[in-house]
């Protein structure tokens, strides 16, 4: 595909329109149409609906616009990584250190890193398991280039990208009086006062906003930093954990049940980077992944 024509196509996309389209690109209004209609061609298919309102995407237009961006922003990348290799002396590839937090964001953490493997496959790849401590510090220590961690949150010199959003859920014991609403859901009121697992005293406050719905006081015994010790004192009838509708699919667990919680607000998984950070297979991983989770929800409906 001619990136010039993909360009064209998606300005008009995010501007809505060919004339300011036209003028961000510093090209005649009939040249950007020219693009459009090359590329119709080429897909056999409308892209464009041209109403008498703003220029819309069709649903393939949709589709291509996914695409586009990533195609975009790794030959931008690209471009910048040849440019540094002719002014630099060679050196070998810096391995890409991938931080994971429990299972990440479903689906897109192992389609992103396979992806990444096939677009980069001389860069060594890192895959660093972390705790719910560490979605901040992993990055800010440099541990890690970029993190797959949950909630969202805001943080100076971390920028972040949303790649799901999922209703919460809990776990539970399975003789627990709420492991029978399994398939019908629950309210915050019903789980606020359970008595979920313990973090330390250094986790950010936005992730134990996030494990007690804000609200939730009572504390287990035990400690966890990862999902597999919330599910192992779940199991134990020693306490409850909360986290992702998605959570269940990764991590069924002899002994535990999940129970959706209805009202609670849906939460976010995010890919969390350096603003800081210009190392180009930073730029194209980030591109990469936040394509896959934009194609992944457009399929999704």
């Amino acid at each position: 595909m001619d990136l010039r024509k993909l360009s064209s196509f998606l300005a008009v996309v995010e501007e809505e329109h060919y004339g300011r389209a036209a003028a961000r690109l510093f090209l005649s209004p009939a040249a950007v149409t020219l693009h459009i209609q090359q590329l119709e061609r080429e897909f056999g298919t409308r892209l464009l609906d041209r109403g008498n309102g703003p220029v819309v995407p069709t649903v393939a237009g949709r589709r291509l616009a996914s695409h586009a961006r990533a195609l975009l922003a790794a030959a931008n990348a690209a471009v910048e990584d040849v440019a540094e290799a002719g002014l630099a002396p060679p050196a070998a590839a810096r391995p890409l250190r991938v931080g994971i937090m429990g299972h990440g964001s479903a689906e897109v953490t192992p389609a992103a890193v396979n992806a990444f493997r096939r677009a980069r496959p001389e860069v060594p790849l890192e895959l660093v398991q972390l705790n719910f401590t560490e979605h901040i510090s992993a990055l800010r220590e440099d541990r890690v280039d970029v993190a797959f961690v949950r909630p969202a949150f805001e943080a100076d010199g971390i920028e972040v990208d949303i790649l799901t959003t999922e209703q919460r859920i809990v776990a539970v014991h399975a003789r627990s009086p709420l492991a029978d609403a399994a398939k019908t859901g629950v309210h915050v009121a019903d789980v606020i006062d359970l008595p979920y697992l313990q973090v330390p005293r250094h986790t950010p406050r936005n992730f134990t906003d996030y494990l007690y719905f804000e609200a939730g006081e009572h504390r287990a015994p035990d400690h966890a930093l990862t999902p597999q010790d919330v599910l192992t004192s779940v199991a134990a009838g020693r306490g409850a954990g909360s986290g992702l509708h998605s959570f269940a699919r990764y991590y069924p667990w002899p002994g535990a049940r999940y129970v959706p919680v209805l009202d609670a607000p849906r939460a976010h998984s995010v890919l969390a980077t350096r603003v800081t950070d210009t190392h180009p297979e930073v730029r194209i991983f980030r591109a990469l992944t936040v394509a896959l989770a934009r194609e992944s929800r457009l399929w999704s409906g």
